[in-house]
C-alpha cells in the first residue's frame, strides 16, 4: 500500500469506526477491526503490517473465506471504513468482490498495480510481463474501476510491453493507481473477444508513453510475415475457404477477419 495513503486513511478514521481489511493477510491494516482473507490467522503478516500501534482484529475477528464465491460476511452499510489493497489484481472473480464492498462498505479505499508496473517487461520473471501471479490489468478511471483480462498475447511481442528500463524512471505514486470512495464505486470488466483489438488496444496503451521511437514501429510493420498474409488472403477470399478450410483444420463459413474487425468491446458489470 502506498505510504502517503496509509496515512490519509488513518486520518480518514474515527476512533469508533468498524474497519474491514478484505485481502490483507500478506500485510494486514493494524488499525482494521476485521481482516477478511483466504489465508489463515495464523499465518499473517509475511510481509509485516500497515500503520502504527497494536493489531485491533484477533484471531476471533479473523474471517477465513474464499470472497471469491462467497459473501462478504457483514449487514449491509454495516461497515464505516473497507480497505481492499493489491487484492482485486490477484482473484479470479473481482467484480463480485467489487459488488461485495458496495453492499457491505460506507466508504473505503482501493489500491492495486498500475497498468503501467503491470505492462513492465521481466519485472519478475524473464518474458513475462509484470507480476506472475496477477490475472488482470486494473486502471482506475475517475470513479470507475476497469478491469482487462491479463493475456499471454503480452508476451509475444514488444508492441505490447514496456521494457525494464522503464521502472528506473517510475516514481512511487506511479507504481500503484488508488480510489478513495464514498457511498460506492463503479466497476466492470472489458471483454475483447478479438485477437485483433486486444492487440490494437494493447499496443496502443504502450505508444501513449512514448517508449519506443517511431523507426522501431516502421521496421515492425515492415517485416514480411507471408504465412499470416497467405492465411489471411484464404480466409477472406470464397473462391479459395476450401483450401484455408485443409490449412487449418475447419470450416470457414464467413469473412472472419471482418467478423473479428467489427466485434464491438463489452462491458461486464
Amino acid at each position: 500500500m502506498f505510504a502517503p495513503n496509509v496515512d490519509r486513511v488513518l486520518q480518514l478514521l474515527r476512533p469508533d469506526d468498524v474497519v474491514v481489511d478484505v485481502g490483507g493477510w500478506a500485510q494486514p491494516f493494524a488499525r482494521a477491526n476485521f481482516i477478511v482473507d483466504l489465508m489463515p490467522y495464523d499465518t499473517r503478516g509475511v510481509f509485516g503490517t500497515l500503520g502504527p500501534g497494536p493489531e485491533r482484529f484477533s484471531a476471533d475477528t479473523w474471517r477465513q473465506l474464499d470472497f471469491c464465491v462467497s459473501p462478504l460476511p457483514f449487514a449491509d452499510k454495516s461497515v464505516d471504513f473497507l480497505i481492499c489493497s493489491h487484492t482485486l489484481e490477484d482473484i479470479r472473480n473481482p467484480i463480485w468482490l467489487c459488488q461485495e464492498i458496495n453492499r457491505v462498505a460506507k466508504r473505503g479505499y482501493i489500491e492495486v498495480p498500475s497498468r503501467r508496473m503491470e505492462s513492465i517487461r521481466n519485472l519478475e520473471h524473464r518474458g513475462y510481463p509484470g507480476y506472475y501471479h496477477h490475472r488482470w490489468l486494473v486502471e482506475v478511471e475517475g470513479h470507475d474501476v476497469v478491469f482487462r483480462f491479463k493475456t499471454p498475447l503480452m508476451s509475444s511481442s514488444w508492441r505490447f510491453t514496456l521494457p525494464k528500463s522503464y521502472l528506473r524512471a517510475l516514481k512511487a505514486e506511479d507504481r500503484v493507481s488508488w480510489l478513495f470512495w464514498e457511498g460506492q464505486f463503479g466497476y466492470h470488466e472489458v471483454i475483447q473477444i478479438s485477437e485483433d483489438r486486444v492487440a490494437e488496444e494493447l499496443e496502443a496503451f504502450v505508444r501513449r508513453l512514448g517508449v519506443y521511437s517511431g523507426w522501431r514501429y516502421a521496421l515492425e510493420r515492415a517485416r514480411p510475415r507471408p504465412r499470416a498474409r497467405l492465411k489471411r488472403f484464404l480466409k477472406r477470399t470464397k473462391r479459395f475457404r476450401s483450401v484455408a478450410d485443409r490449412l487449418l483444420g475447419r470450416r470457414i463459413l464467413m469473412d472472419e477477419e471482418q467478423l473479428w474487425a467489427n466485434l464491438p468491446d463489452h462491458q461486464s458489470k
